[in-house]
C-alpha cells in the first residue's frame, strides 16, 4: 500500500487503532509479492515490477523500471545492491512501504554482513508492518523486522530505538507481553526514552487505561516537548478521562504547534465536544 503524507490518526471518541500507531495510509494497494515466497528471484522481481511501478508517479516510474532491470540483470553484486537501495528510496518517498521493504531486504540478502543495510531493511520492514492490514503479512513483516534489527542489536545492545521497534512487533503477535516486557526494559534503562514512552502511552490508550496513558504522555512531552503525536494523544487521554479543562488547554497548545489541516480538523472535533 502507499501513503502520500504522514497523518495523525483521526481517533473517534473512545476508539484507537494501535496497529498503525499514529499514521494512516491514504490509499491501500494490494501488493502480494512482498509477503509471498516466490519460486525464483527473477519471478519475484518481475512481480514487484508489474504490481508496484504502476503505482509510482510519472517522474519516478521510468527511473524505477531502469533500476529494476539493473537489479535483475547486473552481473556485479555491488550494482544490484545499489539498484535495490535506490529503488527502496523511491518507493519510500512515495509511501509504498512494502515495496521499499522488499528491496532493502533483497539488498541485505545480497550483503548479509553489512549492518547498515540490515538496519535499513529492518526499519523498512517495520514501516511496512505498521501499515499492513492482512494478518499473514503483518506476521511476515514482523518476523523480518526482528531478524534484521536483531543483527544490529547483537553488535550494539545500546540501540534502544531498534529494541523499541522489535518490542512493538511482539505487541500485535500471539505473545504481546513479550513486547510489553521489552518496552519496560527500555524505560528502566532510559526513563526518558521517547519511543518507549510513546509506545507505552499508546498501548495504555488501546486498553482504555487513560490514567496510565496520561502519565506516560506527560512524561513524554516533558522530556520531548516537540513530539506532536505525544502532545495530541495527551489531549485525547485528558478528554477520555473527562478532564475537560486540561483537554481543552492541551488541544489549544497543539493547535499552536502545527499547521497540518488533518491534525487541526481532528482537534476541532474534540474541542466541539468540550
Amino acid at each position: 500500500w502507499r501513503m502520500k503524507k504522514k497523518q495523525l490518526i483521526l481517533i473517534g471518541v473512545g476508539v484507537l487503532t494501535v496497529a498503525v500507531l499514529y499514521l494512516l495510509p491514504k490509499v491501500v494497494v494490494d501488493n502480494e509479492a512482498t509477503g509471498a515466497k516466490m519460486e525464483s528471484e527473477a519471478t519475484a522481481s518481475s512481480s514487484i515490477s508489474e504490481s508496484h511501478t504502476n503505482e509510482l508517479s510519472a517522474k519516478n516510474r521510468i527511473q524505477a523500471n531502469q533500476l529494476i532491470a539493473t537489479f535483475q540483470t547486473a552481473p556485479i553484486l555491488e550494482e544490484k545492491v545499489t539498484a535495490a537501495q535506490v529503488l527502496a528510496g523511491i518507493y519510500k518517498e512515495e509511501g509504498i512501504f512494502d515495496s521499499a521493504a522488499f528491496y532493502w531486504s533483497e539488498a541485505s540478502t545480497l550483503l548479509p554482513s553489512d549492518l547498515f543495510i540490515a538496519e535499513e531493511a529492518g526499519k523498512a520492514n517495520y514501516d511496512a508492518f505498521s501499515f499492513a492490514l492482512d494478518k499473514n503479512k503483518v506476521e511476515a513483516l514482523a518476523d523480518k523486522t526482528r531478524s534484521f534489527l536483531s543483527r544490529v542489536l547483537e553488535k550494539d545492545p545500546t540501540r534502544l530505538d531498534l529494541k523499541s521497534k522489535i518490542a512493538m512487533t511482539y505487541v500485535s503477535s500471539s505473545n504481546p507481553m513479550q513486547g510489553i516486557t521489552l518496552l519496560r526494559e527500555i524505560l528502566e534503562e532510559d526513563p526518558k526514552n521517547e519511543e518507549g514512552l510513546f509506545n507505552m502511552g499508546v498501548l495504555s490508550m488501546q486498553s482504555g487505561q487513560y490514567d496510565r496513558a496520561i502519565g506516560r504522555f506527560e512524561e513524554l512531552v516533558k522530556a520531548h516537548p516537540q513530539n506532536i503525536q505525544g502532545q495530541f494523544y495527551l489531549g485525547v487521554s485528558y478528554f477520555e478521562s473527562k478532564e475537560k479543562n486540561k483537554a481543552k488547554a492541551q488541544f489549544e497548545l497543539v493547535k499552536k504547534m502545527t499547521q497540518d489541516p488533518m491534525i487541526l480538523e481532528s482537534i476541532q472535533g474534540y474541542l466541539d465536544q468540550l
